[in-house]
C-alpha cells in the first residue's frame, strides 16, 4: 500500500460514506457532491491505495475481503475526528446548546428561560426545537430533553419525571364539570398522535363515566391546547403543554387526578463525556422549576400500568 499522506481525505470521506450508507447515491446527498463525483473521488482513492476497496457488480459496489476491514476501521477515525472537534465545540462554558421538542420549548421553556437566565447570566442558551434524533457525537448539542420509554441506545439517559396526563378546559367549561357524569357529557378535543386514550384516563381514574364525546381531533398537541383555551372542549393534557396556561389562569383541571402513561422525561447527552458545569446547572435548575409546577398542582397520581401504550414524544 502507498504511503497515506499520498491518499487525499476527500477521496477516504468518500470511501467512508459509500461503505456505511451502502450506495453512490446515499454518499453523494450526505456529502452535498453529484453521483459522479463521488464515483471518481472512490475511483482515485482506490488507486491512491494502491488496492480495490469495492468490487464492481451488475447490483452495485460490493466490499472486497479488504474493504470491509479497511472501511470498518476508517469510520471508526472519522468517528473519533468528528468527537475531537465537537469537544472543541462544547469547551465553551458560555453557550449551552439544547435539543428540545418544540412543544417543550413554546409551551414551557420559553416562558421560564428569563428565569435561568437571571440566575446564571454567565450562561447564554441556544435552542434547537425538534423531535430529530440527535447524533450527540457528531453535533454540538450539550443536552438533549426528550419523552419516551428510555433504553435509547449509544447515549446516557438520565430519567428525570414521569409523563402523566389529566383534564383541562376553559373556565367558562369547568363552571358545567361539577360531577364526572358532567365531564362525560362534555366536548372532547383530542389528539390524534396520543396513543393513551379517555377510556384508559376513566379506567384508571376509576370514575365509572363514559368518555366525552369527540369533537375535534388536531395532529399537533399544540394546537389541541389552543383549542382548549379557546373553550372549544375538554382535553387531555400533560404538565409540560398545560402548566403556563394553568397558572395563567387561561385553563383550569376540574378533576385533578393525574395518570402516567408510562412514559417519562429523560436528560440525554453523549456516553463517556464528562458534565461540564454548564450542563449540570442547567439540569439542577430544571428539575427545580419542574418541582415547582409540581407543587402549584394538587391532585393523585395514578402509575401507569405496566402494559402502558407508548405516547408520541
Amino acid at each position: 500500500m502507498k504511503n497515506l499522506n499520498q491518499v487525499h481525505l476527500n477521496g477516504l470521506r468518500a470511501l467512508e460514506a459509500v461503505g456505511r450508507l451502502g450506495s453512490l447515491q446515499a454518499a453523494a446527498d450526505e456529502l452535498g457532491v453529484t453521483v459522479g463525483a463521488v464515483s471518481q473521488q472512490v475511483i482515485r482513492a482506490e488507486e491512491q491505495l494502491g488496492r480495490p476497496i469495492f468490487d464492481r457488480t451488475a447490483r452495485g459496489l460490493r466490499e472486497t475481503a479488504f474493504g470491509g476491514p479497511f472501511l470498518a476501521t476508517l469510520s471508526a477515525g472519522f468517528r473519533q475526528l468528528s468527537e475531537a472537534v465537537t469537544t472543541t465545540r462544547r469547551s465553551d462554558d458560555a453557550i449551552l446548546t439544547i435539543s428540545v421538542a418544540p412543544i417543550f420549548a413554546s409551551r414551557w421553556l420559553i416562558h421560564r428561560i428569563d428565569r435561568f437566565a437571571a440566575l446564571h447570566p454567565d450562561i447564554s442558551l441556544r435552542i434547537e426545537a425538534t423531535t430529530m434524533l440527535v447524533d450527540l457525537a457528531r453535533s454540538d448539542v450539550d443536552l438533549c430533553i426528550r419523552v419516551g420509554p428510555g433504553g435509547w441506545p449509544d447515549v446516557k439517559a438520565e430519567y428525570f419525571l414521569p409523563q402523566v396526563l389529566f383534564p383541562v378546559c376553559a373556565p367558562a367549561l369547568a363552571e358545567k364539570i361539577r360531577t364526572p357524569k358532567d365531564l362525560s357529557e362534555q366536548p372532547a378535543v383530542v389528539d390524534g398522535n396520543e396513543a393513551f386514550t379517555w377510556e384508559r384516563w376513566l379506567e384508571a381514574a376509576d370514575l365509572g363515566v363514559p368518555p366525552p364525546r369527540a369533537r375535534h381531533v388536531f395532529s399537533d398537541a399544540s394546537l389541541c391546547l389552543d383549542a382548549a383555551m379557546a373553550g372549544q372542549g375538554v382535553l387531555l393534557a400533560f404538565p409540560v403543554l398545560a402548566s403556563w396556561a394553568l397558572r395563567e389562569g387561561r385553563l383550569v383541571a376540574p378533576f385533578p387526578i393525574r395518570v402516567e402513561t408510562g412514559m417519562g422525561y429523560y436528560f440525554v447527552t453523549a456516553p463517556g463525556v464528562p458534565e461540564p458545569r454548564k450542563v449540570a446547572v442547567f439540569k439542577q435548575w430544571l428539575r427545580a422549576a419542574m418541582a415547582e409546577d409540581e407543587d402549584g398542582f394538587a391532585g393523585a397520581v395514578i402509575p401507569a400500568r405496566r402494559s402502558a401504550s407508548p405516547s408520541s414524544p
